[in-house]
């Protein structure tokens, strides 16, 4: 049975008690650095962990700074929290900070808790209770509206078993992370360690990863392998989402990474500097107004991000709209996850929201208000149809679906199996396309290729390049929609040219008269053919249907075409192909002047001729003279 790994995440004004409680509740100080030792205070985010051995549960609890400071570090261990422990010290009450890191858990939306009364040996009883009634106020309207309140003391001990009795079952209760999705570990923690090499900790929020496996540090953009696993202060050989994990990566120097990269799978994942977005405001924040700037905060990455609004000039409190996010630095994020933003300037927490579409193009203008609501409230399925929808005539690989939505990799190819066997999806290899923009993509090339035909009844098809040019005056074509013209049942492919199946050459008298005009003209006019200017006078047709004629001809088999004006008919080839070898067969050479009178030409055709065998490898030019090259 797999273990059940949940995460919970302490929240709270600064000098509450937070890490004292965890170290109380684990044994395990969280506080690292020397400086938070000296000062008594958190000022980066610390870890430990509850083991319930009988129940198969780890519980990871990441302690967070509560100073206003340090609101950046709190928010880097914020994004993996199941469980939030509100921690509010009993000779203070609720603060600024415990307000703040609320709003926080209330945007990341968090769905459960517990809010811990610390340092209950400082007061009496009837302090308890006004503290208690302050809270009641405090969480009403938010998801710890109906959390437990635990008056505890780190100090005595009062209460500790019961809270992590309380901790245990609300962890049982918790949705477990997406251990079948992609690989996925935020840094939040970059050393080295002697003997081991440079080791980055964080959680995995999906996914699992094993040891020797290789992985990429994105938006960093290197390619790796882990050396080693740790979970929990053991080493282990595979790691799994929910878990606080630490991997020894191979051949990295720590200085080319930092918090806020990404561990994840391979060639699946691809930073961004543009997403569209929900975007939500607290009660209490300033108005936004549109193309403000704004610092974003997401998993443990910080940038700063422009708000584009959708379809409004300004954003005031408690509301929430669509909006692109154009980025300062490029993130690794999935439709689904969910981000802070603060003030640009003073630095405060104004509000959050989620991430629709990590990959939508540039210009916020080509998304509909359609596409915006379908990503945020409708299905799996009506999303990877919208997706693909929207990729329009380049289509869009499985495997980046797989790296575009935050969901199980066996229900995004379950679904997108019912898709393709409902026919609103059209799969080639590993490529989609809807059904909508293929059937637009097929009527286009009919009626292109039908047009085609009227004009050029002569033509035997056109090449791909060609149907591209004519296709792209109507719509965005790609190379990628060409690879289904297979799939096109009314269309034949021959060598490199596309045509309609039921289409074929003209073949009226007239022009069968012609064709054989030609040929007894060519044929009688033997190595002095009329050229091609000179035939169409002859023969009262134009030069271009004329070209279209020899064409015909050319491919039937029953003319050579030596040069764009010169063409002789096959039964004269074949002629002078024996004349060569006959000369060869007496002499290792041949002059012009002896071409000239083995065709009883001019010297005029006699070059042209020549230039067509040396060209194909029939004889070879040495100085002035020729040598056969045929066995």
């Amino acid at each position: 049975m797999l273990n059940k790994n949940i995460i919970l995440g302490t929240a709270g004004h600064i000098d509450h008690g937070k890490s004292s409680l965890v170290k109380a509740l684990t044994g395990t100080d969280p506080d690292r650095l020397k400086e938070e030792k000296e000062r008594g205070i958190t000022i980066d985010i610390g870890f430990a962990s509850l083991h319930f051995q009988k129940e198969n549960l780890t519980v990871a609890i990441i302690d967070v700074p509560g100073h206003e400071r340090l609101i950046k570090n709190m928010l880097a261990g914020a994004g993996g929290i199941d469980i939030v422990m509100m921690v509010i010290a009993a000779d203070e009450g609720v603060m600024p900070q415990t307000r703040e890191h609320l709003a926080i858990c209330e945007l990341l939306k968090i769905k459960s808790g517990i809010i811990v009364i610390t340092k209950a040996d400082l007061v009496d009883k009837e302090w308890i209770e006004l503290i208690k009634e302050d809270i009641q106020s405090f969480a009403k309207g938010t998801f710890l509206e109906k959390a437990e309140v635990i008056t505890v003391s780190a100090k005595t001990g009062y209460n500790l078993d019961t809270l992590k009795e309380k901790i245990k079952n609300l962890a049982l209760d918790v949705q477990p992370k997406l251990i079948d999705g992609l690989f996925r570990m935020p840094i939040d923690r970059v050393f080295t360690l002697k003997g081991f090499g440079t080791v980055v900790t964080g959680t995995v929020i999906s996914g699992s990863i094993t040891v020797d496996s290789p992985v990429e540090i994105l938006p960093a953009g290197i390619s790796t392998k882990v050396r080693g696993l740790q979970s929990h202060g053991m080493s282990v050989e595979k790691v799994y989402a929910g878990q606080r994990s630490g991997i020894n990566l191979q051949g990295v120097d720590k200085d080319d990474l930092k918090r806020g990269d990404v561990v994840v799978v391979p060639n699946r994942f691809t930073p961004t500097k543009v997403v569209n977005a929900t975007v939500e405001l607290l009660p209490n924040s300033p108005i936004i107004k549109n193309r403000s700037l704004v610092h974003l905060y997401l998993g443990t990455s910080e940038t700063v991000a422009r708000v584009i609004l959708y379809d409004k000039e300004q954003l005031d409190k408690s509301e929430t709209a669509y909006c692109q996010l154009r980025l300062k630095d490029p993130i690794i994020t999935l439709s689904g996850d969910r981000f802070i933003i603060r003030r640009f300037s003073p630095l405060e927490t104004i509000g959050g929201g989620q991430i629709l579409d990590p990959h939508p193009g540039k210009y916020l203008r080509n998304t509909s208000l359609a596409d915006f609501n379908t990503f945020y409230t409708s299905n799996l399925k009506k999303k990877i149809e919208t997706k693909v929808k929207i990729s329009k005539y380049k289509g869009i690989k499985i495997s980046e679906i797989e790296g575009w939505i935050c969901e199980n990799i066996t229900e995004i190819r379950k679904t997108i199996n019912e898709l393709v066997s409902e026919k609103t999806l059209i799969k080639n290899q590993d490529i989609l396309f809807h059904k909508e923009i293929f059937d637009l993509f097929k009527d286009t090339l009919l009626t292109k290729l039908q047009t085609f035909h009227k004009q050029y009844p002569l033509k035997s098809g056109l090449t791909k390049e060609e149907l591209k040019a004519l296709l792209k005056k109507e719509i965005a074509i790609s190379e990628e929609i060409f690879s289904l013209i297979p799939l096109i049942d009314k269309l034949a492919v021959e060598k490199n040219l596309i045509r309609l199946k039921d289409f074929k050459v003209a073949g009226s008298q007239s022009i069968e008269d012609t064709k054989n005009k030609i040929l007894h003209t060519l044929n009688d006019e033997y190595y002095q053919p009329s050229l091609k200017t000179e035939l169409a006078k002859k023969l009262t047709i134009s030069e271009k249907d004329l070209t279209d004629i020899l064409t015909l001809l050319t491919k039937a088999g029953l003319l050579v075409r030596i040069n764009d004006s010169m063409y002789i008919t096959k039964e004269k080839y074949d002629d002078m192909i024996s004349l060569l070898k006959k000369h060869f067969s007496k002499k290792q050479d041949m002059t012009v002047a002896e071409f000239r009178d083995l065709l009883k030409t001019t010297r005029k055709y006699a070059l042209q001729l020549l230039e067509y065998l040396d060209s194909n490898k029939i004889t070879l030019r040495v100085g002035e003279i020729r040598k056969l090259m045929l066995k």
